[in-house]
Parts: C-alpha cells; sequence; structure tokens
C-alpha cells in the first residue's frame, strides 16, 4: 500500500515494527534498517541495481528477514520543490515493488541527504575509497532517520 502522506503511513505501520529506508539511485540502492521502536536508523547495506526483479528479490529478503514493518523510499524533489524525472522513476519502483509486499510505502524528501552523508563520513575521516562504499547506505540512514524523527512528532501531536 502506498501512502500518500507520512501521516497515512504512520497509522498504517503496525507497532513494534521496524522500518526500511531506501536512497535509489541509478546503480545503486542504499538500504538503512530501523529499530522496533522507530527511533534509530542504522545503515545497512548497498545493493548494486540490476534489473528491478533482481533488486526487488533482494529488497525482499533483507525485509523478511528482519521482520519490517514497512518502507520508506527517498523521493529525489528539486531543489524548488517540483518533482522531475527521478522522482517519476521512484514513484514506479515503489508501485513495482508495491505489488510484491503488503508493507505500508511511504516517501521522504531527501534532498541534501547525500550531502549530509558525505559531510558526515568527511569528518569521520573516512577514507575516499570507503566514503564510495557506504555513500549511499548512509544517506538512506539520513533519509529513513528524517522519516522516524516526523513520525515520533506525528505520534507525539496524536
Amino acid at each position: 500500500m502506498i501512502c500518500d502522506t507520512l501521516e497515512d503511513f504512520a497509522k498504517a505501520v503496525k507497532p513494534m515494527a521496524a522500518l526500511a529506508g531506501l536512497d535509489l539511485g541509478t546503480h545503486t540502492i542504499g538500504v538503512a534498517v530501523s529499530d522496533s521502536f522507530l527511533s534509530v536508523s542504522t545503515p545497512l547495506e548497498t545493493i548494486k541495481r540490476k534489473k528491478f526483479s533482481v533488486d526487488a528479490e533482494r529488497l525482499l529478503e533483507i525485509i523478511k528477514g528482519r521482520t519490517l514493518g514497512g518502507i520508506i523510499i527517498g523521493l529525489p524533489r528539486n531543489m524548488d520543490g517540483s518533482e522531475g524525472p527521478r522522482c517519476q522513476s521512484t514513484r514506479a519502483f515503489a508501485r513495482n515493488l508495491d505489488r510484491l509486499t503488503d508493507l505500508p510505502i511511504g516517501f521522504w524528501d531527501e534532498r541534501l541527504s547525500t550531502v549530509a552523508a558525505e559531510r558526515a563520513l568527511l569528518e569521520a575521516d573516512t577514507t575516499r575509497k570507503r566514503r564510495a562504499e557506504v555513500i549511499d547506505h548512509v544517506a538512506a540512514g539520513y533519509i529513513l532517520q528524517g522519516a522516524l524523527d516526523r513520525m515520533h512528532h506525528i505520534r507525539q501531536s496524536e
């Protein structure tokens, strides 16, 4: 089920179910997971993209192996907030994934998530080679953490 708003997504997620966060790139998919209290996001892995069926199979393995309860996908809006071709591609990926799972799928504005991840890795004095290896799943962690923080705020105001 694709949720239009994060509020709808928060209502659709079962209690005490961890979430997956995805940073979809043209060549890779960064994956992060949360704890079951929905408070902390942890970068997990980077999947090298091949074709949708292979990519989705790996994602579903992760979801089943960790008994996750929902998926947050970074939505790559333009800096002015508009949606371009990359957003269309991300939404198409979500629609295809939705056919394979009953889990709720939500979106989170991912503008500057890769920049934030790059800064964090530079501050940690990570080598250029290592940054290239981990940047995508660290960015997925930033995307998921942003959504988790917003969901916490939504639940507090209910």
